[in-house]
């Protein structure tokens, strides 16, 4: 699950920006966009999976990967499955839009959510 906190937190992972203006990608999805996996959630498993994701200039994933796991295998492995197919307004460089890699955090937890105001 990721909140609309955790978008905050969503950090670049760029080489060479030197003094260029940067707008990182921003996700465009609702509030579960990553599913905790069911079959996981008897065990009581919870953490925090950060992915290193690739947005291309139209906003698709490219490519992702693990940069650091949650300590579970399988949350892991469903972090990558449910970001593979998320959408993103590309991030975009002194006003172009461009291919750039950012962090993404995925937190999978078993306790409920507080309400918040919308």
């Amino acid at each position: 699950m990721i909140t609309r906190t955790t978008l905050l937190a969503i950090l670049l992972v760029l080489a060479g920006c030197g003094d260029a203006e940067i707008d990182p990608p921003v996700p465009l999805y609702g509030e579960d966009p990553v599913l905790y996996p069911v079959e996981l959630w008897d065990e009581g498993l919870e953490g925090t999976t950060v992915l290193r994701v690739r947005v291309t200039d139209t906003g698709v994933v490219d490519s992702l990967e693990v940069s650091e796991s949650s300590g579970h295998e399988g949350l892991d492995k469903a972090a990558l499955a449910g970001a593979r197919d998320l959408k993103f307004q590309p991030g975009r460089r002194n006003g172009k839009r461009v291919r750039m890699w950012a962090s993404l955090p995925v937190e999978f937890s078993t306790r409920p959510r507080p309400e918040t105001s919308r």
